[in-house]
C-alpha cells in the first residue's frame, strides 16, 4: 500500500493544477489561430474597401480619359477646320494667279 512520503514523493513529481495553469490551453491556441488568420487572410471588410478603391480609381482614369478624349476630338474638329480654310486660301491664289497671268506650279 502507498504510504504517505510515497505519496509525498509523487506530488513533488507530477504537476499540480496550478503548475498546468501556467501552459497553453486550446481556447489559447484558438485565439491565436484566429488571429493569425484575420492577418494572413482577406476579409469581407477587406475586399469591400479594396472594391471602393478600384471603384474611385477607374472612375478617376475614365474621367481623365474622357478629358483628353475632348481635347483629342476639339484638335481634331480644328484641324478640319484648318485644312478647309488652307484649301479656300489656295483656290483664291489659283485664281488671282489665273487673273494676273502667272503659272502657278507647287
Amino acid at each position: 500500500m502507498l504510504e504517505d512520503k510515497d505519496i509525498q514523493k509523487l506530488k513533488e513529481v507530477f504537476a499540480t493544477k496550478e503548475d498546468l495553469e501556467r501552459f497553453v490551453t486550446k481556447g489559447d491556441l484558438d485565439k491565436a489561430k484566429r488571429e493569425l488568420l484575420q492577418e494572413i487572410f482577406v476579409t469581407k471588410e477587406d475586399l469591400e474597401v479594396f472594391r471602393e478603391e478600384v471603384r474611385k480609381s477607374f472612375s478617376d482614369l475614365h474621367t481623365a480619359i474622357d478629358a483628353y478624349a475632348k481635347k483629342v476630338d476639339t484638335f481634331a474638329q480644328e484641324m478640319i477646320m484648318l485644312a478647309h480654310k488652307v484649301d479656300r486660301h489656295e483656290k483664291w491664289l489659283h485664281q488671282i494667279a489665273q487673273k494676273l497671268g502667272i503659272k502657278f506650279e507647287y
